[in-house]
């Protein structure tokens, strides 16, 4: 396992989100830029650290650090995601029909309605998700390596010094999971 080192003020917390059906959108263009300007936008306005991220076609994962006495991750997620949907919202096709539910919620076809987060207790539950969301494009067969894939805060690590390059290749790599 790698050794990060950091300052911890706020609570911090791993999240996943999921595309609507699970479509492969995110990583498009469109999508890609509008959800980095809306992540951008909302941190000016409820600033959090973003410890960790890695953008897969169907879903994201993400590792964030709030500020001291801050646990409101729900409304900084609402505000991104219906940044995405309403800017991007038309773009994206509808396959098959609406539910009832999606209708009455007014849900865009971005995002599923609801993410998983979960709370890090220790520096070792850190380590383990920041490299699970590094590792992650190589787990799901995208890429050979942690490296060849760009959506990522991997490239970060390696140019803070924090991650060799080579990393995420390896076999104790290969064996990461989260319990």
């Amino acid at each position: 396992m790698s050794q990060y080192r950091r300052a911890r003020t706020g609570c911090t917390y791993f999240f996943t989100l999921v595309s609507y059906e699970r479509r492969p959108i995110l990583c498009d263009e469109p999508i890609r830029k509008l959800l980095r300007l809306a992540v951008q936008n909302v941190r000016v306005q409820r600033p959090f650290a973003m410890d960790a991220w890695v953008l897969m076609p169907d879903h994201l994962h993400c590792v964030w650090t709030l500020p001291e006495g801050d646990t409101d991750y729900s409304t900084r997620w609402a505000q991104i995601k219906r940044t995405v949907s309403r800017f991007c919202g038309a773009d994206v096709q509808v396959r098959g029909p609406v539910s009832e539910s999606r209708r009455k919620h007014r849900d865009a076809f971005i995002w599923q309605r609801r993410f998983y987060e979960h709370q890090i207790v220790d520096e070792d539950d850190f380590t383990r998700h920041v490299d699970y969301v590094h590792f992650n494009p190589v787990r799901h067969g995208h890429t050979d390596s942690a490296a060849a894939w760009p959506f990522s805060t991997f490239h970060r690590y390696v140019r803070a010094g924090i991650l060799p390059i080579d990393w995420g290749g390896s076999a104790q790599a290969a064996e990461m999971h989260l319990e």
